[in-house]
């Protein structure tokens, strides 16, 4: 149990920053990604992220990022970009065993335990 008795005390404690300014940056957050790699008009981003006004959204952003949402798109889209690294998850899946029958049946497949085609299965 939270030892303040508000919620936004406790809020800050288990993240660090009160919610709003936690939302707030999770929003802008949410921006970049979709100024980055989409090609939506600020507009929508900015509906799409919370705001209600491209004005509120464009003077937030600026606050936060230090650049417009336009001059952000502009530089990151200029910008190259190299491919972005595999995760190590995915690798790990690729180069994963096949595992499709169980060891038993693979050692009796491969091993000494040959069926004799003349021998009759009772």
């Amino acid at each position: 149990m939270c030892p303040r008795r508000t919620s936004r005390g406790c809020f800050k404690d288990a993240f660090g920053v009160p919610p709003h300014r936690y939302l707030l940056t999770r929003r802008i957050e949410r921006a970049t990604a979709l100024l980055r790699d989409t090609d939506l008009p600020i507009t929508d981003i900015a509906y799409q992220t919370g705001w209600n006004s491209q004005g509120t959204f464009g003077r937030t952003f600026r606050d936060i990022t230090g650049e417009s949402p336009r001059e952000l798109r502009q530089r990151e889209q200029a910008a190259p970009r190299a491919p972005a690294p595999v995760p190590a998850c995915h690798l790990a899946a690729a180069y994963r065993p096949d595992l499709t029958s169980a060891v038993s049946e693979k050692r009796r497949r491969d091993g000494g335990h040959k069926l004799d085609p003349n021998k009759e299965v009772p």
